[in-house]
């Protein structure tokens, strides 16, 4: 696996339910992912599950629940990812506060 500089892998992991059909929505989420942390990130991968699980996790820990949380807004997972793995880049208008 490869290591980033600040000297450790980078992994995403959505989990998602099959049966619910939120493919479509985990997929989205993780090009969303790829495209703000193409040079932070060493993996990101899909994971299929069941009972209406929507889990976002960094490096195994969970900073998503969908049975907790709801559904995420890109922002809300993105700022969570990046304060795990790039706490000191910027999301640009993503880190602006909503009006």
């Amino acid at each position: 696996m490869t290591e980033t500089s600040s000297g450790g892998p980078r992994r995403v992991e959505i989990e998602y339910c099959t049966q619910c059909r939120w493919l479509p929505r985990a997929a989205w989420l993780a090009q969303e992912l790829l495209t703000t942390f193409e040079n932070e990130l060493t993996e990101l991968s899909l994971v299929p599950g069941k009972g209406g699980v929507f889990v976002v996790r960094v490096n195994g820990e969970v900073v998503w629940d969908r049975r907790e949380q709801g559904f995420p807004e890109p922002t809300a997972v993105k700022q969570a990812v990046r304060d795990r793995v790039a706490p000191g880049k910027s999301l640009g208008h993503s880190d602006q506060p909503a009006s």
